[in-house]
Parts: structure tokens; sequence; C-alpha cells
């Protein structure tokens, strides 16, 4: 079985609104055993909305549409739904009945553009709509089924839930999809790829990475009966991956970076302090999101400049003017002045030119220092990051959480 979504609306297209709708019903489609190969968007435009149906319907077995169900000339999926289906349009008295009842009773003049909602395809059974004008609808014809849905996520959701998954299971055959995520840090896609590469061919599960900001993704995906049978069928192949790589694994599933360094300084009982210059808070923002880091997190500086270096910190003038404010020396003071001023076992400092110029004492875009002032003392790290503004910082925090974990996992 073979599902495919299509996405309704020019506003996706022109980038004014995020199409969270789409992997919502994605996730769906997997818990019931059916695949999603295909999801596409398409504007307010009747011919290529009929066009990307007549598509789908040759290559897949379930389409569902999402938006374009409204009353206003450009609502057009019930429309293109018919014409791609072959089909025509018929009117439901007893939607347009509540239609009308409903805007009466609010005291609202009823527009007969309304009535498009109480439209459907001949060959098409409507889905109620308990918080919405604009029922969903199934339509089965030719061993194809089409689901229709409003865009409103308070419709949406309710009714992808509670309405369609219920049809959906039925017609996945009781199997499921179930994936896994582990989380990597440290080491990079390629040589991810290349360690597991005998498990790259696997079926079920099937074994796949993909590449975020500073880390590596890999998803374990299994079919079977239960979710529970896809998990046993999952954990051989995990504990191997997790043998191969260590530490490298942080996490599993929404497990961040951030939560497994609290969780690892919560057992330990120890402590972490910030000091930042380029990430600008950005590293206590990322601790400070996890529940109960108060426990382990006890604070930070934000020294954007020299002069907070010096006010908040205490660092000398002659340091930061000797060797410039994007330095090892400065980033090391950073970590030992922000270690002893908040008493914790760890302090943590990053300085760095995220650009998009070069800095006034001609330190290169990219460059990157992270240090670590610990029980063993002070360690630094330097790097250089393409990209552009926004992703050196989020590289820089990376790092600087990467290395972090590792002082934490290999303290006694």
């Amino acid at each position: 079985m073979v599902a495919e979504i299509i996405s309704v609306g020019t506003e996706l297209l022109l980038g004014q609104i995020t199409d969270t709708h789409a992997p919502t019903m994605a996730r769906i489609l997997a818990e019931c055993g059916i695949s999603c190969r295909h999801r596409s968007t398409v504007g307010d435009n009747l011919d290529r909305l009929v066009e990307t149906l007549k598509t789908a319907l040759q290559r897949s077995d379930v389409i569902v549409t999402i938006g374009g169900l409204g009353p206003t000339t450009d609502d057009l999926t019930r429309d293109a739904i018919a014409l791609a289906l072959d089909d025509t349009l018929e009117l439901v008295p007893e939607i347009e009945a509540k239609l009308r009842h409903f805007f009466e009773s609010r005291g609202y003049s009823y527009v007969e553009s309304n009535s498009r909602q109480a439209m459907k395809p001949t060959c098409a059974d409507t889905i109620p709509n308990p918080n919405g004008t604009a029922p969903g609808l199934v339509c089965r014809k030719d061993n194809k089924t089409v689901f229709a849905l409003p865009g409103p996520k308070g419709e949406f959701d309710p009714m992808a839930y509670d309405s369609v998954k219920p049809m959906l299971e039925t017609l996945g055959g009781g199997d499921t999809i179930h994936s896994r995520t582990l989380r990597i840090i440290g080491v990079g896609e390629s040589h991810v790829e290349a360690i597991l590469a005998d498990m790259m061919n696997q079926e079920n599960p099937t074994v796949a990475p993909y590449a975020q900001t500073g880390e590596v993704h890999l998803r374990l995906t299994a079919k079977a009966k239960t979710a529970a049978e896809a998990e046993a069928i999952i954990a051989p192949t995990e504990a191997k991956i997790k043998r191969l790589l260590g530490n490298a694994v942080y996490g599993v599933n929404l497990e961040t970076l951030e939560d497994s360094i609290i969780n690892l300084l919560i057992q330990k009982g120890e402590t972490v302090s910030t000091a930042e210059s380029m990430t600008g808070g950005g590293i206590g923002e990322r601790l400070t999101s996890v529940p109960g880091s108060s426990k382990a997190y006890k604070g930070g500086f934000v020294t954007y400049t020299p002069e907070a270096k010096m006010s908040m910190l205490d660092l000398s003038p002659e340091l930061i003017s000797g060797h410039g404010p994007v330095s090892i020396q400065v980033a090391e003071a950073m970590s030992q002045a922000v270690r002893q001023k908040l008493n914790t076992t760890y302090g943590i400092a990053i300085v760095g030119n995220a650009g998009p110029t070069s800095d006034i004492d001609g330190k290169p875009v990219g460059l990157v220092i992270v240090s670590i002032s610990g029980p063993h003392g002070t360690t630094s790290d330097t790097s250089n990051f393409r990209g552009i503004r926004e992703d050196i910082r989020k590289r820089g925090e990376q790092t600087a959480l990467r290395l972090l974990r590792g002082q934490v996992l290999e303290s006694e």
C-alpha cells in the first residue's frame, strides 16, 4: 500500500506559512503501515491541482490532500478531486442545512458561497469536522482512496487522528512502520556510513543516516504487526551500532545534546557555568531548556565586547589587547573566571567571529575557540567553520556542548 500527500495553498509556495501538517500525516501513515513515497505542494490553481492529483492516482493507492476546502473561489480541492476522478460534484442538503444553522445561530448572514462546503464528489463520503464548517472527504473509486482534510490546525489534527487514522489502519492491513532515531556527535556522516557499511542495505530494519548541524542522526525503521514487535526487530541493530560507535551515540529519538549533558551532570553531582561571546547566550539557553537544569547549570555571563569581558569576568586589558578578544588566551581566561566566580565543576567559554566580515583584529570569519576549565585543568579547541552567520554560531554551540560532554564522560 503506497500513499502520497498533497498540500494545497499558494501561501505555502510563497513561504508565508510553514507546512507542519504533511509531516504529521506522514507519521500517521507510517504508524498505519502505509508507505508514503511522495509529497508535493501545489498552489490554488485548478489545472495544476488536477494534474498533480492525476499523477498521484497513477502511482499511489492512497492520496491525502490538505487544505483548499473553504468557501472561497480559491478553495478548489473538491473541484479538483472530482475532475481527477472523472466524477461530478453534488450538494449534500443535510450539510448545507447545518451550515445555515451555524451562521444564523451566531447572528451572521448566510453567504451563498458557503454552500460550496456542502459539495462533494458523488463517490465521496463526508468526514465530520467538529471544530470547523468544512467537512473532510473520503473518496473511493477504482481501488483508489482520496482523503481531503482542511488546513486549519485546530480542524486538521482532530480529524487526522480521530477519523482518518482508523480508516488508514484498515487500509494498511494492520501493519505498522516504526522508527527509532539514534543521535550521534563527533563523527561525520560519511564516517558513520563507512563504519556501518554492512548495515546500509538491510531491509528490516533499514538504517539511514542524515546530517544535522554539527551532528548525525541514524533512522532505524522496521515494519511489523505492532510497534512492540518493530522495536524488537530494531533492538539487535541498535545494540550493534552502539557497540561500534560507542560514546558518539549521545541520545535516542527526541533526546537532545543538552538533555544528555544535563542528565550526566546531575548523575555525577557536577555543575557547569558559561561565559559566551560569539553565541550571545545560546549555550546557556540550550542548557536551561532542559527541565531540572538548575541542579547542574549555575548561570553564565554574556560578555560580547572587550569591555564586558573586563568588567564582568575581570579580564585584564593587557590580555585582551595583547592577544585579541578572539584568542585561545582570552577564551581560557574566560572559562577559568566563570568557573571560579560561580563555583562550578566546569566553566565553559566560547569566542569567535561569526561574520559576515573579518574581526577588527583580523581574525577570519568562521574562527571559533572553545575553552573548558575543569578539575583536571583547562583545555581549548580551535575550529574554522564555513557557512552563514547562523550556521557558524550553531556549530560553535554544538562544538562547545560536545567538548563539555566529553569532559563529563571522562571524569571519575
